[in-house]
């Protein structure tokens, strides 16, 4: 299993199981480095979904009580389990993200943070679930993915916009 992106780069590839047992690990190590319950992480996302063809990249799913007051310890507890704060800028979410270079150039993990049980996180898990129960569905998705490289657009900004 090969994991990364760099930065700005749009490539999908077939499922991979193994995606299912690096989430496994992944929130092993959350759950060893911060006051997380196993309940608060998920796997979502493409690689969440069996048989769809994905960006290889895991994104993980953080609930928390509150976004406004998660503190500098909890962000310290994250860069123990390798995840560093992004700069981008969601409504009622804070992006974290792990890299498999010392430059910062090649993205293998995203961790989204929003409030436990609230609208995003109910948001997100349907949408996976929804992939999960429904094979059209599925298939329409991948679909959608692959017929972004058939288009003249570039990056990864215009592949989320593509698919939303």
């Amino acid at each position: 299993m090969k994991l990364g992106l760099q930065n700005d780069e749009v490539l999908v590839v077939p499922y991979d199981n193994a995606w299912k047992v690096e989430f496994k690990q992944i929130r092993e190590e959350l759950l060893s480095c911060t006051r997380l319950s196993n309940h608060q992480i998920e796997h979502i996302g493409s690689t969440s979904i069996e048989g769809i063809r994905a960006k290889p990249i895991i994104d993980i799913l953080v609930g928390v009580e509150n976004l406004e007051t998660l503190e500098k310890p909890f962000f310290k507890d994250l860069e123990r389990a390798g995840f560093y704060r992004l700069r981008v800028v969601r409504p009622s979410e804070v992006v974290c993200a792990k890299f498999s270079d010392e430059a910062f150039q090649v993205k293998t993990h995203f961790i989204h943070i929003v409030q436990y049980e609230v609208e995003k996180w109910q948001q997100l898990l349907f949408f996976r679930d929804f992939l999960r129960s429904n094979e059209e569905a599925k298939k329409q998705y991948e679909q959608l993915k692959e017929s972004f490289f058939q288009t003249n657009l570039s990056g990864i900004n215009s592949y989320t916009k593509y698919k939303e």
